[in-house]
């Protein structure tokens, strides 16, 4: 059920947006302040940024993410053609032996006529990087002195980045892990450790493990029109080598400013094989 009135949120959000934006300080050698530098503003009451893909984006060169099977087609849903899953590129050089296996048990299910919806089909909470992967909806950025919040707007899944901070020492695995960021420039770079391994990297269902590394860094194109998110993952016990994706989103003016859209309750049932996650208590 509802818990916000509509349209609560955008007034919520509108009402921190403008006032915390500043000038970051560029620190010398010598720990003495250097310079002022504008902080990038992703911030704004009126509109968020939409995810140009519900798929990464291969960088230039070097070892990069899971991409889809040449060999088979791949079609979203909703653009009046036939569905098509994905079905996962195994020679990719990055996985290791246990990851390609999980992908190849998937790829087999997809080909026998099996489904492979993704987590946001069953109202899951994403995890980093999957979280930069959900074009439905726009993703709104509140940013203050000590704090970047990120939230989509589908299912108000909320990522929470504290600034100029160190990671706790001894942190507890969670869905979103710990986000620890800092600008450099014109760039947000958030700094994640500590996910779960209930949550996968990407649409494709490429696992990790509890020692996945995430780094992400945000900055603004194309006069501020686009949002690119410039990311590396590592993950020892998952990956061969590190390696790296980008993720662009376009600023969503059409779709005005953030309002309440609970997945669980607009979800369209299409087949999703885990089930819609149910509170089988009160939060309060």
């Amino acid at each position: 059920m509802s818990t916000f009135a509509p349209g609560s949120l955008a007034g919520l959000t509108g009402g921190l947006l403008a006032v915390f934006l500043c000038a970051s300080t560029a620190i010398s050698a010598d720990g003495t302040a250097k310079e002022q530098i504008p902080i990038p503003d992703f911030s704004s009451a009126a509109y968020g940024w939409s995810a140009q893909a519900p798929n990464f984006i291969s960088p230039p060169g070097g070892a990069h993410e899971v991409t889809n099977d040449p060999s088979h087609m791949y079609t979203r849903r909703g653009r009046g053609e036939p569905l098509q899953f994905r079905i996962a590129d195994l020679s990719n050089p990055i996985l290791q032996l246990w990851a390609k296996e999980e992908l190849e048990r998937l790829n087999q299910k997809v080909m026998a006529g099996g489904t492979g919806f993704t987590a946001s089909a069953s109202c899951l909470l994403l995890g980093v990087p999957e979280y930069l992967l959900s074009p439905v909806q726009p993703l709104f950025f509140i940013q203050t002195p000590k704090e970047v919040v990120m939230i989509q707007q589908m299912d108000a899944q909320v990522r929470h980045v504290y600034l100029n901070v160190p990671h706790s020492t001894h942190g507890k695995l969670s869905w979103y892990g710990e986000s620890v960021g800092h600008y450099e420039g014109d760039t947000l770079v958030v700094d994640t450790v500590g996910l779960n391994t209930k949550t996968w990297i990407d649409n494709y269902h490429t696992p990790h493990t509890e020692k996945l590394h995430v780094v992400e860094r945000f900055h603004l194109v194309d006069g501020g029109r686009r949002l690119e998110v410039n990311v590396q993952i590592e993950d020892p016990g998952a990956f061969t080598v590190p390696w790296n994706t980008i993720q662009r989103f376009e600023r969503a003016d059409d779709q005005g400013p953030l309002t309440e859209e609970p997945c669980a309750e607009n979800i369209v049932p299409f087949g999703a094989e885990i089930p819609v996650p149910e509170a089988d208590k009160p939060d309060f």
